[in-house]
């Protein structure tokens, strides 16, 4: 994978400019067009008490559009609010396949107020694609949307 990673500050000021008031489905095409290695980017957000709800996303469509606290790598990053960075999804007992393709994810939980209202979670084909600037990359963008344009 050929990507430069230095690209992700860059990237945080074009975002800013491009997809104002948190617009979740431009966020999602602008990761997924301008970084080679998101082959799926989309948003849960918490419904109601301990389930996820798919939300805006780019990529092939998945039958998991609900996915409750604690199942699978979504459910899991909601269930303790951390960032999940699995880098072999085949290795994960409780993972939940939406395509064969897929070989790692990251999930990134958007917590307001001490309470989890959302998460970002990005698929990717390649083994192994991510590391601390992703995480960091994307850690900021969940920050900017809770707390720049007031997500809820």
């Amino acid at each position: 994978m050929n990507f430069d990673k230095s690209k992700f500050e860059k990237m945080k000021e074009e975002l800013s400019k491009s997809c104002k008031n948190g617009d979740l489905l431009c966020i999602c095409r602008y990761l997924y067009d301008n970084v080679p290695y998101y082959n799926w980017v989309g948003f849960y957000l918490v419904d109601g008490s301990r389930t996820l709800k798919l939300g805006p996303y780019v990529g092939e469509p998945t039958i998991h559009t609900r996915i409750a606290f604690g199942e699978g790598i979504c459910g899991q990053a909601a269930e303790t609010m951390k960032n999940f960075v699995v880098q072999d999804v085949s290795k994960e007992q409780n993972y939940l396949s939406c395509s064969p393709s897929v070989k790692s994810e990251i999930v990134i939980p958007l917590i307001k107020h001490g309470k989890i209202i959302g998460e970002l979670d990005i698929d990717s084909h390649y083994l192994s694609p991510f590391d601390k600037k992703d995480e960091e990359f994307l850690g900021w963008i969940c920050d900017y949307l809770v707390k720049e344009v007031n997500i809820n």
